[in-house]
């Protein structure tokens, strides 16, 4: 399989009748310009893109059967194995295909694996046989639940390949990523350039390989694709450009030498003992009576002043400001300066001086 995978869930969009819907006409062109550039794995979702990814993909593969693998999920919204199989057979629609490769259990934790995944005529017993139907042909999860709570589902033995996060900003997997292979798993790895994060330029990421990277995402990728426990990076890649550079990335041989890697690391543990000197992001100083979410601000202040990903800080400080992101808190503005706060830091941090900090340099 090819180090690079294409990510579907962030295709170009366009605004249509009031509505958001994949623009087919941009979209289709940068997956086939992946494929023609060696890339044989995608990945899509029943609800990305407005529920149109997995359709857009399904198109695009029209011409590419049987040359490149698909991955798709399954939300497991209850433990019934008839709704599972409703909603395999509602993704085989979507796609037009016959059988998909990669079928993923879908963000799951160790307690829906446990109460509902493995409950009697549950998902698992529907994903057995459906594969022994050849629908699918590898049962696969994604997951995003605590680290420690990962290996009790690889020694369940019913899994083929895994779905995580691993990147330079959060490296909590690497020990997973290890165990997963030694047990013969296939290991797929989400957010290489951390959501966009690694991706946005910063000096200082691009300095970790001494100045020769041409961006901050190729440090990331290269990072990554350098573990020999992962075989493949998915990137959520919505212009030819994109697909092209981090073609070009994926394709660079070797990726990371050893002493590279190890001088990589040492510098990001020493960003990172930087950034725990402003905000360690324990939560003791939650809740907040004003319902400021102090470890997610300091973080971005974080992003901004050890990291200099300002770009995405900023911009991620305005979703907060408007209220438009995923992730909501008040800010410094709304802080009544009761103290609470400074009185449980175990780092005694000037809180509410910080506060005001970020939101000057973040606005």
């Amino acid at each position: 399989m090819s180090a690079l995978g294409f990510g579907a869930m962030r295709l170009p969009m366009v605004e249509m009748n009031g509505q958001r819907e994949v623009d087919e006409e941009k979209a289709i062109p940068v997956i086939h310009r992946a494929f023609e550039l060696g890339v044989n794995y995608i990945d899509t979702a029943p609800y990305y893109c407005e529920k149109q990814s997995e359709i857009a993909v399904g198109k695009a593969l029209k011409s590419w059967s049987g040359k490149v693998y698909l991955s798709t999920k399954n939300p497991i919204e209850d433990a019934s194995g008839d709704h599972f199989r409703d909603r395999l057979e509602r993704s085989l629609k979507n796609l037009g295909v016959e059988s998909i490769d990669f079928y993923h259990m879908w963000g799951i934790s160790l307690d829906s694996f446990k109460n509902r995944i493995m409950a009697p005529g549950g998902p698992m017993e529907a994903a057995i046989k459906a594969k022994n139907e050849r629908l699918i042909k590898h049962v696969s999860f994604s997951y995003h639940d605590k680290p420690e709570n990962f290996r009790e589902i690889v020694d369940s033995g019913l899994f083929e390949s895994v779905l995580m996060q691993y990147n330079l900003l959060d490296r909590s997997n690497e020990e997973n990523i290890d165990y997963a292979n030694e047990h013969g798993l296939g290991v797929v790895i989400m957010g290489p350039v951390g959501g966009g994060r690694l991706g946005a330029p910063s000096p200082v990421i691009m300095e970790l390989l001494g100045g020769k990277a041409k961006s901050s995402a190729e440090t990331a990728l290269r990072f990554v694709l350098s573990n020999k426990n992962v075989n493949i990076a998915l990137s959520g890649m919505n212009t030819i450009a994109m697909v092209e550079e981090n073609a070009e990335i994926a394709s660079i041989s070797g990726h990371l030498k050893e002493d590279e890697k190890a001088k990589v690391l040492e510098m990001m543990a020493e960003n990172k003992r930087l950034s725990e000197l402003y905000c360690t992001g324990c939560n003791y100083c939650q809740p907040c009576p004003q319902e400021i979410k102090i470890p997610l601000v300091f973080n971005l202040m974080n992003y901004h002043r050890v990291y200099q990903i300002t770009g995405y800080a900023k911009d991620e400080y305005k979703k907060l400001v408007d209220g438009t992101g995923w992730d909501k808190s008040k800010l410094a503005p709304d802080c009544i300066e009761c103290g609470q706060c400074e009185g449980k830091c175990p780092q005694h941090l000037e809180i509410i001086k910080q506060l005001k900090e970020t939101h000057a340099a973040l606005t």
